[in-house]
């Protein structure tokens, strides 16, 4: 028995680790649930095995080296949870037979990450994270950019300071947009909203954060003073104040009422646009409150409910090997088509080779298939009354099911990789369709199938080789042709062009996203400075950590990557942030945004525009904005918060004639300095300013910096929305608001 406990305090203590530190989590709430309430049986069974490192006697903690951390002025517990109706009823039991007939108030439980905010004589004094209850990171700045949390608090009977808190969550929209945005990049993919969230959060830089749609609704003030005698009506006076309080709380007033809510909720939470993963009970009187106090680590008050991730039962029939592009391995498994969810699943996620064997998944198991985060389908457990008398353990493999090669595990991950870089097939190919992306090279005509056909016809061995092709051996291919080939190799001659900051992101070293990409070309200026660079020299990047900095090195010191990085240079690619004209200073010092679809320009092209003129590109609307470029099928979203803002919109026949309108001429400045330019026009902290007509327009220029009269001339030009504009957009954002 000692091996089991041993055995669950390490898979929850890893867990622990990949959910609160990594924001990584492999296994569903009710997974780890089960497990840690199977550690306390045991462990209360047998005390002679009692730890005080045990994870049963501590909770698990989301702190981080990276920001400050800040003890808790009240402690930030966390809630009992429950799947059962049983432990439900025992809590209404105890709570009426302590303290008499009570009100409950049921809250949706946001599948977020828990905040603090502190309010010091009605303006936002500080964010901190949970952490381990006790204390939690100090995330203020990135706080200041979620536009749901006020900066600054209405009316004047708040107490002069107070806590309040909430959960921070990215709605499923943003989650969508990030995605889409990360696979463009070749980054990995967020698993779903909650570790979306938890992870945006925790970013060193808060512009991030701010363009990426974090939502926030506060439940619970905390402090001396509170308004009222009740949760609900306390909560009632925050919402007069400014903050986001959920519209889908309710007072019940027996359990049958809080039966009712959970099951209502736990059908109608899919048409949601946020993740939750439960209900929340908690008793409404303060007083009661009082009386039933706390145990050493959850409120005796309140308890959470949590929903059943949806679950179907299938047969494993095999099991896949895929090999990513940086030689990863990751297993799949091959089903018996099972309807869950809405949607058929025929294949799903084992993560890696210590999950098959903690769940000891055999071929022929019928096994549980749950869509983890409703997002990602992956199997949960086995069905050990049908298994079948002649299964065996499963075997993981020990080398590469593609190239043979033997199988590697880097210290602190869980995956297994081929080292084989440069034979190993999906690699090589992998890395020549990042290679040739749109966001990277943008080398056009050349899809994965013709990738593909031209390795295997020996032509692409490496990203190299691509500017050593002819069009004639590209027209005998299949589905090619003369003229395809003609534009393919058209397409290649051009990607010479392409900006140091993308070739570098194109040659796919491992963690380097596009961000990153960009931050390293801006600090170093070209590709020879990069190589050279020290792990010290690198980690001085923005975006660049240890690990980050061991990868570059690595990719470096590879002598294949290095005859390829020589061969590239031949091909005339560009390997420094050299200079860059300015068609003209139209746009200078503006921030635009650009929107919807428009005829004659695809929103790249707009974009480039706009930099060739001088303006930056910003992606989500704020009060910094100073235009919007508006095509067809505009977000609802965006359309509401300009008008909100008051931002002028533009369509695409504004755009091109103030282009064609201005006189300014054209000067060179150097790509570095642009980008640096353009991301100095924040506040000290990243702070984003306060949606005010005031400070949208103190926002349009950095302090101290004079504008020139073409860039004061244009901005004249570019006022906010004219009232006479402004109804018409406003009844559109109205009706739209009144969708489910």
């Amino acid at each position: 028995m000692k091996e089991r406990i041993e055995e669950l305090r390490r898979w929850l203590n890893e867990q622990n680790r990949k959910y609160y530190i990594e924001n990584a989590p492999e296994v569903s709430d009710f997974e780890f649930d089960e497990r840690m309430h199977e550690l306390q049986r045991l462990e209360a069974e047998y005390p002679e095995y009692a730890d005080p490192n045990s994870p049963t006697n501590r909770v698990g903690s989301d702190l981080t080296n990276d920001f400050r951390t800040v003890e808790h002025r009240y402690p930030m517990l966390s809630l009992a949870n429950t799947y059962s109706v049983d432990d439900l009823k025992e809590f209404f039991e105890r709570v009426e037979r302590e303290v008499g007939r009570v009100e409950y108030v049921c809250e949706l439980k946001f599948d977020g990450t828990a905040i603090s905010l502190t309010y010091v004589d009605g303006r936002l004094s500080q964010g901190v994270t949970r952490g381990d209850g006790r204390s939690g990171d100090d995330v203020t700045a990135n706080v200041r950019t979620v536009r749901t949390i006020p900066l600054e608090l209405s009316g004047g009977d708040y107490p002069p300071l107070f806590e309040i808190r909430g959960e921070i969550y990215m709605p499923y929209a943003s989650f969508d947009r990030l995605n889409a945005e990360r696979e463009a990049a070749g980054e990995q993919l967020f698993a779903n909203p909650r570790n979306a969230a938890a992870g945006t959060l925790k970013q060193q830089s808060s512009a991030v954060v701010a363009r990426r749609g974090l939502d926030c609704t506060l439940y619970e003030l905390v402090g001396e003073g509170i308004p009222a005698a009740s949760h609900w009506d306390s909560l009632m006076k925050a919402r007069e104040w400014g903050f986001k309080i959920s519209d889908k709380m309710r007072i019940c007033r027996s359990a049958d009422e809080v039966y009712d809510y959970i099951s209502y909720w736990n059908e109608a939470r899919h048409s949601l646009p946020f993740p939750t993963d439960g209900v929340v009970i908690k008793v409404n009187d303060y007083s009661q409150r009082q009386q039933l106090g706390f145990t050493a680590k959850v409120p005796r008050w309140a308890v959470a409910y949590k929903f059943k991730a949806e679950q179907a039962l299938t047969r494993l029939l095999s099991v896949d090997f895929q090999v990513g592009r940086t030689g990863a391995i990751t297993p799949v498994a091959n089903l018996e088509p099972v309807l869950l969810a809405g949607t058929t699943v025929r294949r799903a996620t084992l993560h890696n080779a210590e999950q098959i064997a903690l769940l000891d998944i055999r071929l022929g198991d019928m096994v549980y298939v749950e869509k983890g985060g409703e997002i990602i389908p992956k199997i949960t457990g086995v069905e050990l009354s049908e298994r079948p008398a002649d299964s065996r353990p499963f075997e993981y493999i020990d080398r590469c099911p593609e190239c043979g090669t033997p199988l590697v595990r880097y210290e602190g991950e869980a995956k297994h990789y081929c080292p084989n870089q440069s034979h190993c097939p999906p690699q090589i190919v992998g890395r020549i369709i990042h290679f040739i992306r749109r966001r990277a090279m943008d080398i056009e005509g050349l899809g994965e199938e013709t990738v593909e056909l031209l390795y295997k016809s020996g032509l692409v061995n490496n990203v190299a080789d691509l500017y050593d092709l002819r069009a004639e051996q590209l027209a005998v291919l299949p589905r090619l042709g003369e003229k395809s080939a003609e534009n393919i190799i058209a397409s290649i001659r051009n990607s010479r062009n392409v900006p140091f900051a993308r070739v570098l992101f194109a040659l796919g070293i491992r963690f380097v996203g596009e961000t990153t990409a960009k931050y390293l070309a801006a600090h170093f200026g070209n590709m020879d400075a990069v190589m050279r660079a020290t792990p010290e020299e690198l980690i001085e990047a923005d975006e660049v950590g240890e690990k980050i900095a061991e990868s570059i090195i690595d990719y470096f010191a590879d002598e294949g990557n290095r005859a390829i990085i020589e061969r590239l240079r031949a091909a005339g690619l560009c390997f420094e942030a050299g200079t860059r004209e300015l068609r003209s200073e139209v746009f200078a010092g503006m921030n635009i945004v650009v929107s919807g679809k428009f005829a004659r320009h695809s929103r790249d092209e707009m974009k480039e525009l706009i930099e060739l003129h001088g303006g930056k590109n910003l992606s989500a609307v704020s009060a910094n904005v100073d235009l919007l470029v508006a095509g067809e099928k505009m977000g609802p979203a965006k359309l509401q918060k300009a008008t909100k803002l008051g931002i002028r919109m533009i369509d695409e026949a504004e755009f091109e004639a103030m282009i064609a309108s201005d006189n300014a001429g054209s000067s060179a400045i150097h790509a570095d300095e642009m980008y640096h330019a353009v991301e100095s026009d924040k506040s000290a902290d990243g702070a984003v300013a306060a949606a005010s007509p005031d400070s949208a327009s103190a926002a349009a220029s950095p302090a101290g910096v004079s504008e020139q009269p073409a860039v004061k001339q244009v901005k004249s030009r570019i006022k906010r929305t004219d009232a006479a504009s402004a109804p018409e957009l406003e009844l559109f954002a109205s009706e739209e608001g009144r969708k489910p």
